[in-house]
């Protein structure tokens, strides 16, 4: 009973930090978006672009670690786990369209 619960807690741990990751606008920039960039600006080479979405790439990682981890699982857990896994398939694909919309 006991792992029931933890593995349901589990899931909708997984489930709760994705739907908030997706969810949560970006913050917009501050300063005035209309200035002239300064000349020392525009001298300084460019720097390589941020990683796109890191919050979408770090839940995709911690969705396919737990996963793996519910796969090599001792226990069936009276046919939650087997649940539990097809929540996380689903929830990595939709992810991975998130980032392919988003191109």
């Amino acid at each position: 009973m006991k792992v029931r619960i933890l593995g349901v807690v589990v899931l909708t741990a997984l489930i709760l930090a994705v739907a908030f990751s997706v969810s949560v606008p970006a913050a917009p920039k501050a300063g005035n978006a209309t200035a002239l960039p300064s000349p020392a600006a525009a001298a300084t080479p460019a720097k390589a672009a941020p990683e796109e979405h890191p919050e979408i790439h770090d839940a995709l990682h911690a969705l396919r670690r737990a996963k793996e981890h519910m796969e090599h699982a001792a226990h069936d857990f009276g046919g939650h786990r087997v649940e539990a896994l097809r929540a996380t398939d689903e929830a990595i694909r939709q992810l991975e369209i998130c980032l392919k919309y988003d191109r």
